[in-house]
């Protein structure tokens, strides 16, 4: 018996090395196997931020420059074969930025190695003077082909159409793309040269010639042109318009409405990182051995989601010099704000855009103030305020314009800024708008008045501050109806800080100056002065709907349905005794 378990036991654990044995052999062959099929593949990375805006410093889910530059090195030592792009505005929107005019960027793309970076609007809000010094400081190439030179007739000498990058062997090609919009999301006089041609026109000319001419193996759209991704997840704008209707394209970098989108459109990859350099974009590329595509895919890396990032010990280096040469500025007491002020372009009137149109009204001694909801970049919460605050509420030197503007003027430019969902809502001070938000835009407010109630009347002529921005057209505002228009050259930022300083301590709380619905006093047949009759021959019979029905006839119904129902009992009463005999 001791020897039939003894041969049994060593029977057991044969079956069991012999198991595990095997399990090792299929576990090294699928090694060997995956090995085997990746080293048919090449990988190559496309690494990309965009709308940066100068957030060279950490400051709530905006990680940095420092952080940014850490994440990028990391991808770099998982695939050497990594190239990083940036898609735009990248230099205008910060203190630190704006005050040394996009030195500390150049000094950050020099530093990560930038090679390409398409063409933002806001690359045009201090003029066209900065574009060429910023390429050769930062050592980067920015890439527009669909931007042309209206004295010339020719794509512009100081931005590239296409370039070509070679990887491992692998010929990866760029094409440039700068969004239509440019032309009214930036000062219309700081582009009033060129033109903005249509982007999948211009893509399908450099896409053909990369293909046929450069012979490229793989071609992306480096752009800064807009996409939006659904909950569904399906992608729409300018970039997804260029997917469907460019031929020949792989891959879209897409930027410009600050949103996180990974997908694709028509089998074409879309990407997009947010904004402020909060995340990394990545296009991964697998050709063959013959270098043919096999496959692209997209993803974003959300920075501020991770706790592990480290930062780039040179750009922290960088970044922590300017803070110094910058502090006295930057660290200027302003005022102390009691509240927080939100502010969001896109959610409506906010207290922030109202006390800035407030303040915009002071500084000049105007009626009403218009600001758009695009030059508030931030909100302020509530605490000490210093310039860089400022400066990073309020990123543009726009400056404050005033002119005489019709009534009928005043409701046309808050029609076009109520609910805009290409620009964002309007912010104002000084007239009390009512609204009807079912009706189409040009003909949803139903009512206007200035804040001590006085109706506006739409033939007579009142003063009104706005910025050079939305004066000369931008957003598509329209004050061609203005008269006695004066632009003040003194920035809008400067007039806050005057006033501001003075107060001291800023307790502000919204007036509630855009209102859904009718103002009750202007419906017919309602004074709040006239107090309700309740005598009888002034009382309204109001109108009535369906058949008459009085007090008699419910009372001649209850009878009815009484005398019914006292039968049905009686009579089920009969049935009950007759079944239980």
């Amino acid at each position: 018996m001791k020897k039939f378990f003894k041969d049994k036991a060593k029977l057991a654990l044969l079956i069991a090395f012999t198991f595990v044995f095997s399990m090792v052999v299929q576990f090294n062959a699928k090694l060997v196997y995956a090995e085997e099929v990746n080293s048919q593949y090449k990988q190559i990375d496309i690494l990309s931020f965009n709308d940066f805006h100068g957030s060279l410093e950490e400051n709530g889910k905006n990680v940095g420059a420092a952080k940014l530059a850490g994440a990028i090195d990391e991808a770099r030592k998982a695939n050497p074969n990594s190239i990083v792009v940036c898609a735009g505005d990248a230099f205008q929107g910060s203190a630190m930025s704006n005050l040394t005019y996009g030195k500390p960027v150049t000094d950050v793309f020099n530093s990560i190695g930038i090679k390409y970076s398409a063409l933002g609007n806001h690359e045009f809000d201090w003029g066209d003077e900065h574009l060429i010094s910023w390429q050769q400081e930062g050592n980067f190439k920015f890439l527009a082909s669909n931007v042309y030179d209206k004295r010339t007739g020719k794509p512009v000498e100081w931005a590239e159409p296409y370039a070509v990058q070679e990887i491992d062997g692998v010929k990866i090609g760029f094409v440039g793309l700068a969004t239509p919009e440019t032309a009214v999301k930036t000062k219309p006089e700081n582009v009033k040269n060129y033109e903005f041609k249509d982007p999948s026109e211009a893509a399908q000319i450099w896409v053909d010639h990369l293909r046929n001419v450069e012979k490229a193996d793989v071609i992306i759209a480096l752009t800064h042109i807009g996409s939006i991704q659904n909950q569904d997840g399906t992608i729409t704008g300018e970039a997804a318009e260029l997917a469907n209707n460019v031929k020949g394209l792989d891959g879209i970098i897409s930027s410009h409405t600050h949103q996180k989108v990974s997908g694709k459109v028509n089998n074409v990859p879309i990407v997009q990182a947010m904004y402020n350099g909060r995340a990394l974009g990545k296009l991964s590329i697998k050709v063959d051995k013959d270098n043919k595509l096999s496959s692209i895919e997209p993803s974003v890396d959300v920075l501020y989601e991770r706790k592990d990032l480290k930062e780039n010990e040179e750009v922290k280096a960088l970044i922590g010099k300017y803070t110094e040469e910058l502090k006295p500025i930057l660290n200027e007491k302003v005022a102390d704000l009691l509240v927080d002020l939100p502010h969001d372009r896109r959610e409506g009137l906010s207290p922030l855009g109202e006390l800035t149109a407030k303040y915009m009204t002071m500084s000049v001694d105007a009626q009403i103030g218009l600001m758009n909801g695009g030059g508030i970049r931030a909100p302020l919460s509530k605490g000490e305020i210093n310039m860089g605050h400022m400066y990073t509420i309020m990123p543009f030197d726009n400056t404050l314009v005033t002119m005489d503007l019709k009534g009928s003027d005043i409701k046309k430019n808050l029609e076009h800024g109520i609910a805009n969902e290409t620009y964002g809502w309007v912010q104002f001070y000084g007239v009390r708008a009512y609204y009807d938000k079912e009706k189409p835009s040009g003909e949803r407010i139903n009512h206007m008045e200035l804040l001590d109630g006085t109706p506006i009347e739409m033939d007579k002529y009142y003063k009104v501050v706005t910025n050079d921005f939305m004066a000369e057209g931008g957003d598509e505002f329209d004050f061609s109806g203005g008269k006695n228009i004066l632009d003040t050259g003194k920035p809008i930022r400067d007039g806050m800080v005057e006033i501001m300083k003075k107060e001291g301590k800023i307790d502000y709380t919204s007036q509630g100056l855009l209102i859904e619905g009718q103002k009750p006093e202007t419906q017919p047949g309602f004074n709040p002065e006239t107090k309700p009759d309740n005598s009888k021959e002034d009382k309204e019979i109001l109108p009535q709907t369906g058949s008459g029905f009085g007090s008699s006839e419910f009372i001649t119904l209850g009878t009815i349905v009484t005398l019914l129902g006292g039968t049905m009992f009686v009579r089920n009463r009969k049935n009950k005794e007759e079944d239980a005999a």
